[in-house]
């Protein structure tokens, strides 16, 4: 099964859920819930599985749960195919 990590730069508190673009090697993504009591993490997973055409269990944070920066777990897709359907990467 493949599987890999993706950086994560989240912003909470947006208007809307919306991926944004590379910051570097992390995503910037624009989360539609406040970052209390994980609502935020709950939201963007989904979000991103969403996304990626993945059931929501098949993203998770591994590491920054309390941090803009995050370290997610995306199973079931290499890295290779998550920036397939992801915005283009400069550079």
């Amino acid at each position: 099964m493949a599987g890999c990590r993706l950086e994560i730069k989240a912003v909470p508190n947006a208007p809307r859920s919306e991926v944004i673009g590379w910051l570097g090697p992390a995503l910037k993504v624009k989360v539609h819930a406040p970052p209390v009591e994980g609502k935020a993490n709950e939201v963007l997973c989904a979000f991103l599985a969403e996304t990626l055409c993945l059931p929501k269990r098949a993203v998770r944070i591994d590491h920054g749960a309390t941090s803009r920066k995050k370290l997610l777990i995306i199973d079931e897709l290499s890295l290779e195919e998550v920036y397939s359907k992801l915005p283009p990467r400069c550079g």
